[in-house]
């Protein structure tokens, strides 16, 4: 009866000194086969609390990831922030009072309006910045800051207020430009890059694609021919520069659609002068100070189908000359 009640013990006492042995032999057998300078490898740390840090590869398909960067550096120090101050005379009724005037002597008389804009370095050698005619139009005073901090005031050499384009001028000292692309070559995709001061927060990056070309039928604007881009163009962005990834100049920003109001901000929709328009411009404030362009000396009126009626044209589209002017060509 003992006999029978021990066999199960030592059965498993035999099987436990059996998987001990076995474990020694494992050990042994594999540190004998390991290299003379390879030692065992340390356990693997738990990653339960290690935070995943997420970062782009450096290179894909042995090629390394595209940025901007490089042609940035060479364009942002060419962008400038504008100031503009003006003077404004404050309405007052009782301002011709001499009793009033007796009485409240530091009464003031007008007061300072400012504004913020952007600019565009396009020839360093002579200090030439262009920017838009809203941006400065009727400003007393006009200053000028580079990415540098370094701040100017600029000369006013003149403004088109037809195509929205103005020159200006400050000092030649270690100014870099940007050089003028043929923007006639533009197409819808084409990637862009617009940089200006937005909000006056400071020198800001945005980038997109070319949206449409040649559009015109904007309210509230002068002669139009915009580039519309999908990079932000926000108040302030006025005059700054539209860059493609080459960093050339193709245009200048001007203005952004928004229902709500400019001040609600970017919705995708930016209008920049194409570089070709604002290059004829500048080249004419520079030599005459003013912009002249040809004309026929005719009015027209388009033909519409109640006025072909009316007028028995027997046409339902054209124009009809309402006018010539005398001495025209």
């Amino acid at each position: 009866m003992t006999n029978t009640t021990l066999t199960p013990l030592r059965i498993l006492a035999a099987l436990v000194l059996a998987a001990a042995f076995g474990g020694f032999a494992a050990t042994a057998l594999r540190d004998a086969l390991l290299p003379v300078h390879a030692t065992p490898a340390a356990p693997a740390p738990s990653t339960a609390l290690a935070p995943a840090a997420a970062q782009l590869p450096a290179v894909v398909g042995g090629q390394p990831i595209p940025s901007l960067a490089p042609m940035l550096a060479r364009v942002t120090p060419a962008v400038v922030s504008v100031h503009t101050k003006q003077r404004v005379r404050i309405h007052n009724p009782f301002a011709n009072d001499p009793m009033f005037r007796r009485m409240f002597p530091n009464v003031p008389q007008e007061r300072i309006e400012q504004s913020l804009g952007s600019g565009v370095i396009v020839d360093a050698a002579r200090g030439l910045v262009l920017t838009n005619h809203h941006v400065i139009e009727g400003a007393d005073e006009v200053s000028v800051t580079l990415s540098d901090g370094r701040t100017m005031e600029a000369e006013f050499v003149g403004s088109d207020p037809d195509t929205d384009v103005a020159v200006m001028k400050i000092p030649a000292d270690g100014l870099q430009e940007i050089p003028l692309a043929d923007s006639g070559a533009l197409r819808v995709g084409d990637f862009v890059v617009a940089v200006g001061n937005p909000f006056g927060i400071g020198q800001t990056v945005t980038s997109g694609i070319v949206s449409a070309v040649g559009r015109s039928g904007l309210r509230g604007l002068g002669y139009q021919n915009f580039i519309q881009t999908d990079a932000s163009i926000n108040p302030g962005n006025s005059g700054g520069a539209l860059v493609n990834l080459d960093g050339q100049l193709v245009g200048i920003n001007t203005a952004s659609f928004n229902p709500r109001g400019s001040m609600a901000g970017n919705i995708g929709l930016g209008f920049a002068i194409p570089a070709n328009l604002a290059r004829n411009v500048l080249s004419q404030l520079v030599s005459t100070g003013e912009v002249r362009r040809g004309t026929l000396g005719l009015d027209t009126q388009a033909v519409t189908p109640r006025l072909a009626s009316g007028l028995e044209l027997g046409v339902q589209r054209g124009a009809l000359v309402t006018r010539v002017l005398a001495g025209s060509a």
